[in-house]
């Protein structure tokens, strides 16, 4: 399924039906007083999110979004139905903007959170409502009132417990397959993944971790280049960051510097991106000789820098247990904090 994170559409609510002008008129009432009943409220448009959903994708084909029209009232003072309200799902985290003011209307992150985004016009007063002491047979009724038209712009931003990054081929799409079972595409060239893939990592107590696989970034991400830009904003929600750098094939000939060159496009979109807690995972340690240094230096280079460092084998599943024991601590404290 196509991975879509932005969407604009339009949605109105349903008009109010009208009251009802009648007069009972049974076999021994021939004069009978009003009884036209009130018209039905009109239905509203209502916004849900469900964690069953990861993607805009629906609302790509379908633009528009109608709620029903409320039902008119009839005699016997009976009221009209209210009209069926116009629902719409959409992933945890979508944020729901007025298309024309760019006001933040509404933004969805939990599950089966909802709000009502358009109320449905109100039904009309049937003419036994304006019955009076002075006017006994009033002969007009209310119209239902008009329902309300919106242009919408929903933005996707993805909600994860840990987001993967780092370089082009630096193993990430592997490491989520083997973290979580999830299958996303896994090839030798750069830009393997062009969208964000989720996969949920499991525990023995219960608990789960869901993790974001973010497109590869390059230098000059944060301001248009490459793939990664795009896809930043899906590391805004996430409590931590998964940092996996390639120990062999380094972009620059250096580690340290492959490292500073995602953490500056980090902080160039976002200071508060760079700032988020990371655990480095050298990977690729079943190539041997490391390139460009002994493995145990690369450790404590990052270790010395505050960084929870850990070496890896995505391919072998070598040190995926500490790697796991790792994101899971620091999840969980960053969630009791």
């Amino acid at each position: 399924m196509k991975f879509i994170d932005e969407a604009e559409i339009t949605v109105r609510s349903g008009d109010g039906g009208s009251g009802c002008v009648s007069f009972r008129r049974e076999r021994f009432l021939p004069k009978g007083g009003p009884d036209g009943g009130d018209g039905g409220k009109g239905g509203d448009v209502i916004i849900k999110a469900s964690s069953k959903l990861h993607s805009l994708y629906d609302l790509e084909s379908r633009r528009y979004f109608k709620a029903q029209n409320g039902k008119p009232g009839s005699g016997n003072n009976k009221s009209g139905k209210k009209g069926r309200d116009a629902l719409i799902l959409v992933p945890l985290g979508t944020m729901i903007k007025n298309l024309e003011s760019g006001e933040l209307l509404a933004d969805l992150v939990f599950d089966d959170h909802q709000i009502v985004l358009i109320e449905g016009g109100a039904g009309g007063k049937g003419n036994k409502y304006f019955a009076t002491s002075t006017n006994r047979t009033p002969r007009f009724a209310q119209e239902g009132q008009k329902g309300t038209e919106k242009r919408l712009k929903l933005e996707l931003k993805l909600i994860a417990d840990v987001g993967i990054i780092g370089l082009p081929n630096a193993g990430k799409s592997t490491l989520l397959s083997r973290l979580s079972g999830a299958h996303p595409k896994i090839a030798k060239y750069a830009f393997t993944t062009i969208t964000p893939n989720l996969g949920i990592m499991l525990f023995n107590d219960d608990q789960a971790l869901t993790l974001a696989d973010i497109p590869g970034l390059i230098e000059g991400a944060s301001s248009g280049k490459g793939l990664g830009h795009k896809f930043l904003q899906h590391i805004e929600r996430t409590t931590i960051l998964l940092h996996v750098l390639d120990i062999h094939r380094s972009h620059s000939g250096d580690i340290l510097t492959d490292f500073s060159i995602v953490q500056r496009e980090l902080a160039l979109y976002h200071p508060s991106l760079a700032n988020k807690d990371q655990v480095i995972a050298l990977n690729k340690i079943d190539i041997a000789p490391v390139k460009g240094g002994d493995l145990e230096e690369m450790r404590h280079m990052f270790s010395s820098r505050g960084y929870e460092c850990r070496a890896i084998s995505a391919l072998t599943g070598e040190g995926l247990d500490e790697l796991e024991k790792a994101l899971h601590k620091k999840v969980f404290t960053a969630s009791m904090v």
